[in-house]
């Protein structure tokens, strides 16, 4: 069986193949073109043929070989005509008008031209007249590290380091930089200069102000003026403006909203009145721009472990500010020698609470030099009595004197046995 449909695909073969030679040149295209139709055809056939042969369901391995074989060979074919139809394309023929030369360009004239210039040599020597003339203006770097690179390129930092901006601190801020080289000294830093000497700040700490805050510079100068303007309604004169802005630098870069937040903080947490809570930022207007978590911890700390009253911490906080926002460790451990080793109550600090302003190390060597002299009392019912006041902030010379009862000459020796 297999043997029948080998002729029966070759006999299909032989008659296209004798057809096809008899066509003339000219048709044999349009023949490829039909023997590609009736290839197609007779692949049908031929699986017809097997499929009656052998039935749909015993369709063996030889088959699909003898198809995979057929398909071959009409592909081979299928190449032949094409490229037998592309070596009967049409040449292209090129009009000799249109390959034209361009005309010639007359170089000797070209080269007496060349010949008859001046020209310069770079190793020529030129005159100091001639060297001044020539301006020549200095690339500004792409990158660096340093503003120094920049300042004679950048007339705003000219300017600023002859108003007294310490540009060696400010380089090393981030973002500061780029805010400096952006700013135009005439059109952003004139106006917020002349805000801030309106507003209280001398000319001579202008400088030192900027170099401390240039980011006010980024600010709009109406919200500047909301801000002053806010405080004024707040009871708060010129001069303690004035005061408030040289102190704390960044006081004005906050907005209404949160300096409102920020009073209302302290006159909540300390119960205290408007007007001293305006003294006591006065006094130490950086409450107003610190963060809040160490007075909250102080206040905690005050509270619980060092066994103040609300009242108290209210009297020691408006006394001394600091005690606020100073460091815990230090609080407690100046409470602790104050209170457990010199044996002072708790109302006498309250009376005296400049001893937490003062350092551990001179409390100790002045508690120590007058308990080696057996002058240690602190008991104002008592002779010879030593506030912690004077224990803590007079001169040595005094101290020595008029509460040690001794030179001051004693007093360093006994410091050296320590």
């Amino acid at each position: 069986m297999f043997l029948v449909v080998c002729q029966i695909s070759r006999r299909f073969s032989l008659l296209n193949t004798s057809n096809f030679a008899q066509f003339p040149r000219g048709l044999r295209h349009s023949a490829a073109l039909s023997q590609r139709f009736e290839r197609k055809n007779e692949t049908v056939a031929l699986r017809q043929l097997l499929g009656h042969l052998y039935g749909p369901e015993r369709t063996t391995w030889s088959s699909v070989m003898l198809l995979r074989r057929h398909f071959a060979h009409l592909n081979t074919e299928d190449d032949t005509v094409v490229m037998s139809s592309e070596q009967n394309l049409p040449s292209i023929k090129l009009d000799p008008q249109e390959n034209q030369v361009l005309p010639s360009t007359n170089l000797d004239a070209l080269s007496e031209d060349l010949e008859g210039a001046t020209l310069q040599s770079p190793l020529e020597e030129i005159t100091e007249n001639e060297a001044a003339q020539i301006a020549a203006d200095l690339p500004i770097p792409p990158d660096s590290f340093t503003l120094r690179d920049y300042v004679d390129q950048s007339e705003t930092l000219k300017k600023l380091v002859f108003l007294g901006v310490d540009l060696s601190k400010l380089e090393k801020r981030p973002n500061v930089a780029t805010l400096l080289l952006k700013v135009d000294f005439e059109k952003d830093v004139t106006p917020i200069l002349l805000f801030l000497k309106d507003v209280g700040v001398e000319d001579d700490h202008l400088g030192a102000f900027l170099t401390r805050n240039p980011f006010i510079l980024n600010e709009d100068l109406e919200n500047l003026q909301k801000r002053v303007s806010y405080l004024r309604k707040k009871e708060f004169n010129k001069e303690a403006v004035a005061r408030m802005v040289a102190k704390a630098p960044y006081l004005l870069n906050f907005s209404v909203e949160r300096l409102d937040n920020r009073l209302g903080f302290f006159q909540r947490e300390l119960g205290l009145s408007t007007e001293k809570t305006r003294d006591l930022i006065i006094r130490l207007p950086r409450l107003i721009t610190g963060s809040l978590e160490p007075v909250r911890e102080n206040l905690k700390v005050c509270e619980i472990e060092l066994g103040f009253k609300k009242n108290e911490i209210q009297h020691i906080a408006t006394k001394v500010p600091k005690m606020l926002s100073a460091n815990k460790k230090k609080l407690t451990e100046t409470f602790d020698y104050v209170h457990n080793i010199m044996g002072i109550p708790h109302h006498l600090i309250v009376k005296f609470p400049q001893v937490f302003n003062s350092k551990l190390l001179k409390i100790k060597e002045r508690h120590l030099f007058l308990k080696f002299l057996g002058r240690a009392v602190y008991d104002p019912t008592k002779p010879n009595y030593v506030s912690l006041d004077k224990l803590t902030s007079s001169p040595d010379e005094i101290f020595c004197v008029e509460f040690a009862k001794a030179s001051v000459q004693d007093y360093e020796q006994f410091l050296k046995t320590l």
